[in-house]
């Protein structure tokens, strides 16, 4: 393929807050990206299978399900875990491993210098995708170069006004491989995959497409508040409505964070949003057509994601001159790196 898909996916996309008025130096060490997963229920104390809280260093978590399957002596399927995290990030995140009527493992066995296991207990279901609350982080960004002030502004900002809920590069493989074989699949439905490797790369293919209209709303100025006809996200929920008309009350609930614009995840059937949003959403999708029937023959339905990125208990500290510490909090399925792409940029 000669289209540079990171391009198009990520480096791209229009700044909400202005071009960042620093540089930095992000992960120059795994402890600098720290990563604990928020679990949306604790493990119960009893059934057939074992939740395990693992803290990786520079390990991927396929790689760690893969060692409690052959650990365990389980087929690959009775290891569970709720989300992708991380390679090159030291981070906390729990696995479960079905064990009907069976004796646990020695689990301390499995600890190395990269794999730690935190805490164990037993469980009545399988740990499934997306089954979390979201992510706490502590980012180290070192060697710092720029307008240390204007930094301070645009932490204010981000504080108060949040960043577009981009997609990061991590959804898209490395050099934009799973965009690559999302293409191919678009091009021959039979083409034979993995279960995973389709899914990646079919979830590839939307995070593309909302990207680029994220993007073009960033752009327009309209990224944090409703355009006619736009459909509303209730806070914390999947559920939207479509606003038709743009009122001092939902101005206000906006405002108070109780509800927020989304944008298309493409799949099949008719769009939700009317007026100036389908407008715009349909110009930016019609290049490319080809993706946005893809997903659709693919058998994926339309689904909405919210166009604002909130990083709740945003705080910062500065250890010297040219260390900046962040720690903040977001719901699943945002990215921590779309936070640091307002801030600064990668040296």
């Amino acid at each position: 393929m000669t289209t540079d898909w990171l391009e198009l996916a990520v480096h791209g996309l229009a700044h909400a807050h202005g071009v960042p008025p620093a540089r930095g130096v992000l992960r120059q060490q795994p402890e600098d990206f720290r990563v604990v997963e928020l679990p949306a229920v604790e493990p119960s104390g009893s059934g057939e299978h074992v939740w395990l809280n693992i803290r990786k260093r520079d390990n991927n978590t396929e790689h760690v399900a893969t060692l409690l399957s052959r650990f365990a002596g389980v087929h690959p399927r009775g290891v569970g875990y709720a989300g992708l995290k991380d390679r090159h990030a030291v981070t906390e995140q729990w696995f479960s491993v079905q064990l009907p009527g069976r004796a646990e493992p020695q689990w301390q066995a499995l600890d190395s210098d990269t794999i730690t296991v935190l805490r164990h207990a037993r469980h009545t279901r399988k740990l499934q995708r997306g089954a979390l609350r979201g992510n706490a982080f502590v980012l180290t960004v070192r060697a710092i170069a720029g307008d240390r002030a204007g930094l301070e502004q645009r932490l204010r900002r981000i504080d108060a006004a949040g960043v577009p809920n981009y997609f990061g590069g991590q959804r898209f493989g490395a050099a934009g491989a799973n965009l690559d074989t999302a293409l191919r699949l678009f091009d021959n439905p039979r083409l034979r995959l993995s279960r995973n490797r389709r899914g990646l790369a079919l979830s590839a293919a939307r995070a593309l497409l909302f990207n680029r209209v994220l993007s073009r709303r960033v752009a327009a100025g309209c990224w944090d508040h409703a355009l006619p006809g736009d459909a509303m996200q209730l806070a914390g929920t999947r559920s939207y409505f479509v606003a038709d008309a743009i009122d001092d009350a939902l101005l206000a609930r906006i405002a108070a964070r109780d509800i927020q614009p989304t944008g298309p995840l493409a799949g099949a059937g008719d769009s939700p949003v009317r007026g100036a949003c389908l407008a715009l959403e349909q110009d930016e999708l019609a290049a490319h057509a080809a993706i946005v029937q893809g997903l659709a023959a693919a058998g994926l339905q339309q689904e909405r994601r919210a166009l604002c990125l909130i990083a709740a208990g945003l705080s910062w500290h500065w250890p010297d001159d040219t260390t900046l510490i962040l720690e903040f909090s977001l719901p699943a399925g945002s990215y921590a790196t779309s936070v640091l792409r307002e801030l600064v940029l990668e040296q």
